[in-house]
């Protein structure tokens, strides 16, 4: 089994290669990767979840977007999730000849408030940045590139 992602040292932020069989099991890992960034997820406990929706111009803006909004909900209700499950993900339309249609990702973040008492902070994760950022399908299934501004 392959993990489903790496974290990537960088002198200024912190960055990970998130992989997936399917885009749906790519964003899901992705999202995973920057909530094991920002807590010890073993602590969490899946009390409470939230509705979490994105839209995006192409992969990488769609990418963006999501983790955006997945720590955005996080940060405004003082949150900590333990996953993220991806239960729509729709690719933007790269036809030349018809009207460009956004991708659009929906899912569901599972977790609980923080506790400073019971959950152990990692990284203060700032933003989500465009630096690097890459989605790609490979032969061996799908990766993307994220690097944090911590």
């Amino acid at each position: 089994m392959r993990v489903p992602f790496e974290v990537i040292e960088h002198p200024a932020d912190v960055g990970f290669v998130a992989y997936g069989d399917t885009p749906e099991e790519l964003f899901a890992n992705a999202a995973l990767a920057m909530l094991s960034l920002g807590c010890e997820l073993a602590g969490v406990e899946e009390r409470e979840c939230r509705d979490v929706e994105a839209t995006g111009e192409d992969a990488e803006a769609l990418l963006f977007a999501w983790l955006a909004e997945i720590l955005a909900v996080a940060d405004a209700e003082k949150l900590v999730f333990r996953r993220v499950e991806v239960t729509a993900l729709a690719f933007p339309d790269r036809q030349g000849n018809s009207p460009r249609t956004p991708g659009r990702v929906r899912g569901i973040a599972y977790g609980e408030p923080f506790d400073k008492a019971r959950h152990r902070a990692g990284t203060y994760i700032k933003a989500v940045t465009y630096h690097q950022l890459q989605v790609a399908r490979t032969p061996q299934g799908w990766l993307a590139q994220v690097y944090l501004d911590v």
